[in-house]
């Protein structure tokens, strides 16, 4: 299995192989699969104003350097998604904003990563990489924009989901924002339900191998 990787503005130069690969596969889940259509570049490379030096890219690297998995945080207290796109969706309570609160947007798993029909293991370890992030760094709160069923799937891992507001629809769908607690408890539920038994997320500053490139070839 892959391990996960916590990128920065303090050590991006080294991912850049990395960060490309995830922009592309960004694009070939939320535009390709999803049909978020407003999100489309020519370019092939999924890329929002959120992606900008404040973004924690926390991306799952396989040995070879492949990435296959991965998530984003902002810190509240600069521009992000609720606050700036759904600040509706907080019509109860606000929009927290606190430099230990981070939103949690964009995660994904490539296909062949998947498992349909039960608990997909590579989303658990993404799950846990960033709350172990978050506990590390003393985050102890995350904001979420996401559709409804995620609610009982952030119970489950003791998160203590709480909405901000009312749901919306937006294209096609139905939103809501939640606050989610990182806690301990949380990690420690996260890695029973995916039986997930070393950390995720890999030592500080540890420097990715960059996959291979391509032979020439050779014309006999």
């Amino acid at each position: 299995m892959f391990k996960v990787h916590a990128i920065d503005a303090a050590n991006r130069d080294l991912y850049s192989d990395a960060i490309e690969q995830h922009h592309r596969i960004r694009h070939d889940i939320y535009v390709g699969e999803r049909r978020w259509m407003e999100l489309a570049r020519p370019d092939g490379r999924e890329i929002d104003q959120f992606d900008t030096d404040d973004a924690v890219h926390l991306l799952g690297i396989e040995t070879d350097g492949r990435v296959v998995a991965g998530s984003r945080l902002m810190p509240t207290h600069r521009p992000h998604l609720l606050n700036d796109v759904f600040p509706q969706l907080a019509n109860v309570r606000g929009v927290p904003r606190a430099p230990d609160i981070f939103e949690w947007t964009r995660i994904f798993v490539v296909p062949r990563l998947r498992e349909s029909g039960r608990l997909g293991k590579s989303a658990g370890i993404v799950y846990c990489a960033i709350l172990e992030y978050c506990l590390e760094r003393q985050i102890r709160q995350l904001s979420v924009v996401c559709e409804p069923y995620w609610l009982p799937r952030f119970s489950g891992l003791n998160l203590r989901p709480r909405a901000l507001g009312l749901p919306i629809e937006h294209d096609g769908m139905s939103v809501v924002a939640v606050t989610l607690d990182v806690t301990a408890a949380a990690l420690a539920s996260t890695r029973e339900v995916y039986d997930i038994r070393t950390p995720a997320l890999v030592g500080e500053r540890a420097a990715p191998r960059r996959r291979p490139a391509p032979r020439p070839l050779v014309l006999q």
